[in-house]
């Protein structure tokens, strides 16, 4: 399962209205891919289809999919976003991960 903050919920609708996407028929899909500085490194991407693998989510009126690879990874991750003058944008607050790095767009387990 993964969890989304109100301030995250926000951001996500409108950019996805921004990009042509509708919150409440389209998805939000969370991978994980190698690369960053840590080894491994977040994607958000928004997207229309579910592949055959793909596990979906909904929490907080934002519907979620992850491919199968990714969940493993992923599972009990809380996206936040954080604005402001000192915001990072979206956060992934990912139990699993035992390291990050400080930009917090990658991490190692």
């Amino acid at each position: 399962m993964i969890k989304v903050s109100e301030s995250a919920k926000q951001k996500v609708v409108t950019l996805m209205q921004e990009e042509g996407f509708d919150a409440v028929n389209d998805f939000v899909r969370v991978g994980v891919k190698s690369g960053g500085c840590s080894g491994l490194s977040y994607e958000l991407n928004f997207d229309r289809e579910i592949g055959e693998t793909d596990k979906v989510f909904e929490d907080n009126a934002v519907r979620i999919i992850v491919d199968k690879k990714s969940f493993l990874y992923l599972v009990g991750t809380t996206l936040e976003y954080s604005g402001g003058l000192n915001g990072k944008g979206f956060v992934f607050n990912n139990p699993n991960a035992e390291r990050t790095c400080g930009c917090g767009e990658s991490f190692s387990l």
